[in-house]
């Protein structure tokens, strides 16, 4: 018998809450696309119906086909908004006001693993954000950022740069 899990400090904060439930209906919306079947049409409708109220009461405006990895969080989801065809890596953060979006060759972002991006960021057209990067607050990103990479400004420039290669020895 599995020991009853302890209560967190998210699991009392409501607005976590309801983004965990968004980002739940959509990935309950997803699975079940791809079903067939009369349950499978139900439960694909009652996953939009509740996608639809949680992206009002959260603020956010998460595509509802987004493709996104494990731990994706919106501590501050209001003005979120994520294009539905935006592919978004593992354990990703975006704060409050952050845009995924399309330009004119209507291409999508694709977002690596452990990316961070700040509040007001704009992510717009066909880019790919490598992973651990981080993307300052209202920066607007129109160009790839490599892997480990801080971009800031508008439009966004790399500033740091992280090596992914070990140190090397120090001399004797």
């Amino acid at each position: 018998m599995t020991p009853p899990r302890q209560p967190s400090a998210e699991d009392s904060n409501p607005q976590r809450r309801l983004v965990r439930a968004l980002l739940n209906s959509i990935r309950s919306y997803q699975h079940h696309k791809t079903r067939r079947g009369a349950i499978a049409l139900v439960m694909r409708k009652l996953a939009r119906l509740r996608y639809e109220v949680l992206s009002v009461l959260t603020g956010s405006d998460v595509g509802i086909t987004a493709k996104f990895g494990t731990n994706f969080r919106l501590p501050h989801p209001v003005g979120v908004v994520v294009h539905e065809r935006a592919v978004i890596g593992d354990d990703c953060m975006f704060m409050q006001q952050v845009t995924i979006g399309i330009l004119a060759d209507h291409r999508v972002p694709t977002i690596g693993s452990r990316v961070y991006i700040g509040t007001g960021a704009k992510v717009l057209g066909h880019v790919s954000i490598g992973d651990d990067a981080r993307i300052g607050a209202n920066a607007v990103v129109l160009s790839d950022v490599p892997a480990g990479a801080t971009a800031v400004g508008i439009p966004a420039r790399i500033i740091v740069r992280k090596s992914h290669e070990a140190p090397s020895p120090e001399p004797k």
